[in-house]
């Protein structure tokens, strides 16, 4: 299959989610029956592609003689690619629920589908400067996302999203000129497309520019210190939050910094250095920064955020310790982690749609109104926790062993560092779980009206849980894929 079929399943959901405003439904049913039949074909588009279509490039135009927007899919492509089409659907049909009553449905679900195709074009991007352009989209395509409500919080939000995401396109646009400069190629080379010549004799500058490449697109992976966005995006629809936190917008940053590091530049050429350590320094902070925070927060949501923000810097350890089984443990998380989290905010979202109670400590027996929420929740957090044989065990396990192979005492450090972490996501997620099912007596006051959401929003919730603890059960196949992708890069 031609590389040309890539484009349909990014432009299916731009066209279709661009025009649904439009549209003239005799019903909400009508209307979501058509955006799940687009959400479903796309998604059966997709898999046809990354089961399907060969190695090649496609070039839709060309910017210059030596730069074009074009696409192609590779091994990691397939991996990304495959996570957002996988979950999308379910998403969406839990937003069917949730959006239920808004009164700006048309509105959200537009930017919400259009969002689909975006997220795909990243994973199908064959360059630095196509990805670069998709990158942007799914900012301009998000923040309507965030400051849905109108309200202050929400707009505040938005624009404090919109300038994070803004600066750290500059800094990664500087990586780009410099890939540009300094490389016989902009399109993903697995080992790089520096020439060596050149690398060399720049070596000082162009680690320079790797890292602030990397923390240009680590603003979208909420990398410390530029992970403040992402705790005040939670005010936007638990739909969008999980679409933030857990697929889209959070793993595009991640991917990008796969991209750029083992595409770009290359493993061999940032191996050892002062770049590398740096850049490593810098996800182990995030990763006890995020989980510290989450202890203490308080708000339901927000404390998610928090550990979205440690779990990102989880894959991007991974990622700098620059060895095939430190980028396939980086996957391997990527994708168990999205499991794990989109779950545990699809429970959290269902709790606050319910009941409004938005506080942790508002959860106190809330158990026995919403047991099977309650239950699927504690088992995507004991798996988050890293206990086996959770999937959340499996990858932490490969990153700690990854680690120890890795010579130098940083990465000796991120270890220790994932141990610590695991205590405090113990701590700040079993905590929910004991004050839902065993309160202390007499703080109950539960709303007489709780119960457990729909099955729109149930399946989702029941769905992802139990993958959480499949995955952990049947991990080899698992591992082994990801073991494959990683090994394509060097």
């Amino acid at each position: 299959m031609n590389a040309a079929f890539l484009w349909i399943p990014i432009i299916i959901p731009l066209i279709c989610g661009a025009i649904l405003p439009k549209l003239k439904f005799t019903s909400f049913r009508q209307r979501n029956a058509y955006i799940m039949t687009i959400v479903l074909i796309n998604t059966a588009l997709t898999w046809t592609a990354i089961l399907g279509v060969e190695d090649g490039i496609h070039v839709l135009f060309h910017f210059t003689d030596k730069l074009s927007f074009s696409v192609h899919l590779d091994s990691l492509g397939r991996v990304f690619a495959g996570m957002v089409s996988s979950l999308w659907p379910f998403a969406t049909l839990y937003a069917f629920s949730y959006m239920e009553h808004d009164e700006r449905q048309a509105n959200f679900f537009m930017f919400y589908t259009m969002t689909y195709g975006v997220a795909l074009g990243v994973a199908f991007a064959s360059d630095l400067l196509t990805l670069y352009c998709f990158y942007e989209m799914l900012t301009l395509l998000t923040v309507p996302l965030v400051m849905h409500s109108f309200t202050r919080k929400a707009v505040h939000a938005a624009r404090k999203y919109l300038y994070y995401m803004l600066g750290g396109t500059a800094f990664a646009f500087i990586g780009l000129v410099f890939i540009i400069v300094y490389g016989h190629t902009i399109d993903f080379v697995p080992g790089g497309g520096l020439i060596a010549a050149e690398a060399h004799s720049h070596e000082t500058l162009l680690q320079i520019v790797y890292v602030m490449t990397f923390c240009g697109f680590g603003a979208k992976a909420a990398i410390f210190p530029l992970h403040g966005w992402l705790p005040d995006a939670s005010v936007a629809p638990t739909p969008v939050t999980a679409l933030l936190h857990a697929v889209a917008v959070v793993k595009a940053g991640v991917f990008a910094i796969m991209r750029m590091t083992y595409c770009n530049f290359g493993a061999d050429f940032l191996y050892g250095t002062p770049a590398q350590w740096i850049c490593m320094a810098l996800a182990i902070i995030t990763i006890l920064y995020g989980s510290s925070l989450a202890v203490k927060e308080t708000h339901f949501k927000r404390r998610l955020a928090y550990s979205t923000v440690s779990n990102l810097s989880y894959i991007l350890f991974g990622v700098t310790l620059m060895t095939p089984a430190g980028l396939s443990a980086g996957l391997q998380h990527m994708i168990i982690h999205a499991l794990m989290k989109i779950c545990l905010f699809f429970c959290a979202g269902a709790v606050i749609h319910i009941t409004e109670r938005e506080y942790v400590d508002g959860l106190d027996g809330m158990g026995r109104k919403m047991p099977l929420t309650f239950v699927f929740f504690t088992v995507a957090g004991l798996s988050l926790t890293g206990i086996p044989p959770m999937g959340g065990f499996i990858s932490k396990w490969s990153l700690a062993s990854a680690a120890m192979d890795v010579e130098g005492v940083v990465s000796t450090i991120g270890v220790a560092a994932l141990l610590l972490s695991a205590l405090l996501t113990a701590i700040y997620i079993i905590n929910i779980s004991c004050r839902a099912f065993f309160p202390v007596r007499g703080r109950t006051n539960l709303p007489a009206d709780a119960h457990d959401p729909d099955w729109r929003m149930m399946l989702p919730i029941a769905l992802f849980a139990i993958l959480s603890l499949v995955i952990g059960l049947m991990a080899k196949p698992f591992t082994e894929l990801m073991t494959r992708v990683a090994a394509q890069m060097f």
